[in-house]
């Protein structure tokens, strides 16, 4: 198609060509103008003139609405779910939290009048209002910020009960001996590579390598709770020394003391072996305070070597 423009401004006639392309655009622009129009007519009649639609338009804009707030429901309820369960994650930590307290507040020697878990903190000061909307968004980040903050001051209540237990031990600590006078440690307390499986697993006691037959004597004078033999540690003894604390002496080759007897520190109640779980001849010794183990080297100072 060839268009010739006839103007005053210019010397001579022009002629411009449009091809296939050219054609094709000019259709999609028109196209695009009278879909905009349609659609800014149609607007304008759902915006300020609804009743001028037609009952088909109608019903359609209504299911498309009602599909929306549906979908928009949908979402509020599975966020509203989402903060149900994380709500009740933290409950259980603050119950945890409580029960912990009131353990470090006991062993602290508090008045639980002084420091009331059960109680809720007072709180006051003057109404400053947010400006800001609060959003599901914003409530789900506050919420999980909480959570870590929990998490971080369970981890450190813990340890600090831990420090308090230990204070308590040290408090009753009792005057004791090694259990064995000559030989060498084997293995300490703590994490190690276990002798049968090579996997990291913890060591309760301490280890004394000594020959078959040498004498296992009482860290300290207590009543013999314990003796006989154990599928793990042998021919064991356990020996209560009072103030929740227990010493145990594994693998031994022969037992010398009975239930109910009491021994002095120092006694001779066994006999070195190599019983239940063992490599070789080795005495494993113990020292438990209220059935948790501890290292025994607090309890034997320079003796345990």
């Amino acid at each position: 198609m060839n268009v010739i423009l006839v103007s005053n401004r210019f010397a001579k006639a022009r002629s411009i060509t449009l091809r296939g392309p050219h054609l094709l655009l000019a259709v999609l622009l028109a196209s695009g103008l009278l879909l905009a129009s349609a659609f800014a007519v149609q607007y304008a009649i759902v915006r300020f003139q609804p009743e001028a639609l037609s009952a088909e338009m109608r019903d359609w804009l209504s299911s498309v609405q009602a599909e929306g707030k549906l979908k928009q429901q949908s979402y509020m309820r599975e966020g509203l779910d989402t903060m149900a369960a994380r709500l009740g994650r933290m409950q259980a930590q603050l119950l945890r939290l409580d029960a912990l307290g009131a353990r470090l507040a006991k062993l602290g020697g508090i008045k639980p009048q002084e420091f009331n878990f059960d109680a809720p903190p007072a709180q006051g000061g003057p109404y400053m209002p947010d400006q800001q909307d609060t959003s599901l968004e914003s409530m789900n980040r506050q919420l999980s910020d909480l959570s870590v903050l929990l998490n971080d001051r369970n981890d450190k209540l813990l340890a600090l009960e831990t420090m308090l237990k230990q204070v308590r031990l040290d408090k009753k600590m009792i005057s004791a001996v090694s259990p064995i006078s000559e030989g060498w440690n084997s293995s300490n307390f703590g994490w190690r590579l276990d002798p049968f499986t090579g996997k990291n697993a913890m060591h309760e006691g301490v280890d004394f390598v000594v020959p078959e037959g040498t004498p296992i004597v009482a860290a300290a004078s207590g009543i013999v709770v314990y003796a006989g033999y154990h599928e793990q540690y042998g021919n064991m003894l356990e020996v209560d020394h009072g103030h929740d604390i227990v010493t145990r002496y594994a693998h031994a080759s022969r037992l010398l003391a009975k239930v109910g007897q009491i021994v002095r520190r120092g006694q001779e109640i066994a006999k070195v072996g190599s019983t239940g779980r063992s490599t070789g001849n080795h005495m494993h010794f113990e020292v438990r305070y209220r059935g948790v183990a501890q290292n025994p080297d607090r309890l034997l100072g320079s003796a345990a070597g």
